[in-house]
């Protein structure tokens, strides 16, 4: 049985800036756990995240499922925390999605084919703390 978490945040900034917070490696090392992105975003290419976790070099990786610019984009993941094999059955799937608010633009990011409710409620966690770091660094940006 797979598990998922789903977790979200309205951010007050224009829907561009909180694209871009998604999609570009430097604003994404300022919000995301200091983590190196890399990739193209075209579909089917290859995605690394890239960094150093409580003293530990880490380098989790996964490919682009799907590039909606200004939407929505998704990838399968692989965590090198994980203590599992790297195999296309075992990747999680994360998707973000934009949708405008009156107030912003909120981001919804699931996570999805997760091997255990209590890796899927740790990762709701960790995508708390993300979004959270990211709307203050995108609002502090606006005043």
């Amino acid at each position: 049985m797979a598990y998922s978490s789903t977790t979200s945040v309205v951010v007050h900034a224009s829907h561009e800036k909180v694209w871009q917070a998604i999609t570009d490696p430097k604003i994404v090392k300022r919000y995301f756990f200091g983590t190196l992105l890399e990739t193209d975003w075209k579909p089917g290419s290859p995605l690394f995240f890239r960094g150093e976790w409580e003293g530990k070099q880490y380098e989790d990786k996964g490919t682009v499922l799907g590039f909606e610019p200004m939407r929505a984009l998704s990838y399968d993941y692989w965590s090198s925390f994980s203590g599992q094999p790297d195999t296309p059955e075992l990747r999680q799937v994360i998707r973000y999605e934009l949708v405008t608010r009156p107030d912003g633009v909120q981001l919804i990011v699931n996570q999805s084919n997760v091997d255990t409710q209590e890796r899927a409620e740790h990762s709701a966690k960790n995508w708390r703390v993300i979004l959270d770091s990211m709307k203050t660094l995108l609002e502090a940006e606006q005043s």
